[in-house]
């Protein structure tokens, strides 16, 4: 045997579990179809929430947090409805990972050197019922470093190991097949790829220069999503979200191209709940792009004012930040909407000041460089972040006009045909605009934002002073063409709680396990149809420790 496991993919949960057997004395291969400096995948890239239940934080800002309330959302949110087959093991997942989101991760994590910023976000916060969709109260612990810190211990581990000799990276190896011996997998094998030396998130070559085998008695698939596959996407696109975007951007690198599935079933593994995933309304195309049609997500506070295509406002609860796939199956399904992939936001400077952030470690350097005094600068003080101010300067996305007329001409100009009618989207502001004059309203967004502020995170850092759109001091206006930006897979490779894959009869696929995205985040399905966000850099925490950690136990 070449080592004493191998894992498929360098991205954070192979890390994690990477992490794991090494701490027990095991030999790893990690083998990469990227070069080096992808080293960490898409985790790297990400803004580095994770969620996190009855924390010191949370309570600092007077959060009343449960495992209970925690559990109460997550199925709530996850609507499984396939538990005697496909949904089997998703649930348990999901339970444990409440149970440790709420127990031993923030100990961990900070066993690892992971801390949090000050202020607790609320993300996903709802379709409006207790039971249903979203968060009952902010979550969404963001990692100082953002995505490069959660990743950082977990990489600075694997390299350590692999100057002791105790890991070795193949990086530029393509797998193309695993290996089985009868009926076990025991190594893989493919193909090995020229030397690249594109930056990070950058496309590489795909040039063949040799071949490669390895074995070892157990192999871990940790090689991520199908983001980046739009055909993949578009075939596996579930009816009840309408027809798919004839065009999308995308929120992930290239490589996140979902080859390892069809592998990972060719050896034996059951793929399940394929028809769920998790893609953002709120995309925009980046004025400095690192890979192909490279996307941006807003993540917008509760007051910008979202209008469809035709300039009809989304009804509640299709309101920013509250129901990702709500909105995304109302702008696929309404009538007349079928023909066009984008929606717009209107917002004041004053909104884009206090309620805008953009997804991502690179758009985000007070958070990503530990800086708390920019941090406090650009979060709280006068002033949109750079970033957000860049966008609206460069991105092809934005027009900014100080009059509604001129605003609404700008923003026809940005789609092939004039659909915006400047007295439909008028009217509609006017009304919104007049709920504003009271601290109670009919109006649900406004109701909303009023009860955002009730928080203190929001009312100090998040959520602007409710006020008119039209009114010229919050202004100029801003009006930003939104696309559909795919990103996660939330279905994938069957898997039991120790992260073995399992076959079609339910019985796990000897030496075979997956961790991660390629696994639902475990069990093929731990979220279910909904996210709650905060939960995809902590699903691949928490099922790359379990592989680890199972293939430790197995020997």
């Amino acid at each position: 045997m070449d080592a004493d496991a191998i894992v498929v993919g360098a991205g954070l949960a192979g890390l994690v579990a990477v992490g794991e057997l090494v701490a027990a004395g095991k030999r790893v291969a990690v083998v990469e179809q990227e070069s080096a400096a992808n080293l960490g995948g898409q985790a790297w890239w990400s803004f580095g929430g994770l969620f996190v239940v009855d924390t010191p934080e949370q309570r600092r800002l007077g959060i009343k947090d449960s495992f209970e309330l925690a559990w109460q959302d997550w199925q709530g949110s996850a609507g499984w409805d396939r538990l005697d087959d496909e949904d089997t093991w998703g649930r348990r997942w999901a339970r444990a990972y409440v149970e440790f989101a709420a127990g031993e991760k923030r100990d961990w994590l900070r066993g690892k050197g992971i801390r949090f910023t000050p202020m607790v976000g609320w993300a996903e916060r709802g379709d409006g019922r207790a039971t249903g969709h979203g968060n009952s109260v902010p979550r969404f612990h963001i990692a100082w470093g953002t995505g490069t810190g959660v990743v950082k211990p977990f990489v600075e581990g694997a390299l350590e190991a692999a100057r002791d000799g105790r890991v070795t990276f193949f990086h530029r190896h393509r797998v193309d097949e695993l290996v089985t011996t009868d009926g076990a997998v025991t190594g893989v094998r493919g193909t090995v790829l020229a030397p690249d030396d594109a930056p990070r998130g950058a496309p590489s070559n795909d040039d063949a220069v040799g071949e490669f085998e390895l074995s070892a008695p157990a192999v871990l698939v940790s090689s991520g999503g199908i983001g980046a596959n739009h055909d993949l996407v578009r075939q596996l696109w579930p009816d009840r979200l309408g027809t798919p975007p004839a065009r999308m951007i995308t929120g992930v690198p290239a490589y996140v191209d979902g080859r390892m599935l069809a592998i990972t079933e060719q050896a034996g593994a059951r793929l399940v709940n394929r028809d769920r995933m998790w893609h953002y309304t709120e995309g925009i195309r980046n004025w400095d792009p690192v890979w192909p049609q490279h996307a941006i997500r807003i993540l917008p506070g509760p007051s910008p004012l979202w209008f469809d295509a035709l300039g009809r406002l989304l009804p509640a609860p299709c309101l920013p930040g509250y129901d990702t796939l709500g909105t995304l199956r109302h702008l696929r399904t309404a009538p007349g909407l079928a023909e066009h992939d984008h929606s717009w936001f209107v917002v004041t400077q004053k909104m884009i000041e206090k309620e805008f952030a953009l997804s991502g470690s690179e758009q985000n350097p007070d958070i990503t460089n530990r800086d708390l005094k920019l941090l406090l600068r650009t979060r709280v003080g006068k002033g949109a972040p750079g970033p957000v101010e860049a966008f609206k300067q460069r991105g092809p996305d934005f027009v900014v006009a100080d009059a509604l007329p001129e605003l609404v001409a700008r923003m026809n100009a940005l789609t092939d045909t004039p659909l915006l009618d400047l007295d439909v989207v008028q009217q509609q502001i006017e009304a919104r605009d007049r709920e504003i004059a009271n601290p109670f309203t009919k109006d649900a967004q406004v109701m909303g934002i009023h009860n955002a502020r009730r928080y203190r995170g929001d009312r100090l850092s998040r959520v602007a002073t409710p006020h008119r759109v039209l009114d010229p001091a919050a202004g100029p206006l801003i009006g930003i063409k939104l696309h559909v930006l795919t990103r996660k897979t939330l279905g994938g490779v069957q898997t039991d709680l120790s992260s073995r894959a399992l076959a079609a009869d339910g019985s796990p696929v000897p030496g075979l396990y997956a961790a991660g995205e390629v696994a639902g985040f475990g069990g093929g399905g731990v979220h279910g149809y909904n996210a709650l966000e905060g939960t995809f850099l902590g699903g691949c925490l928490f099922s790359g420790r379990a592989a680890g950690r199972a293939m430790v136990a197995a020997g």
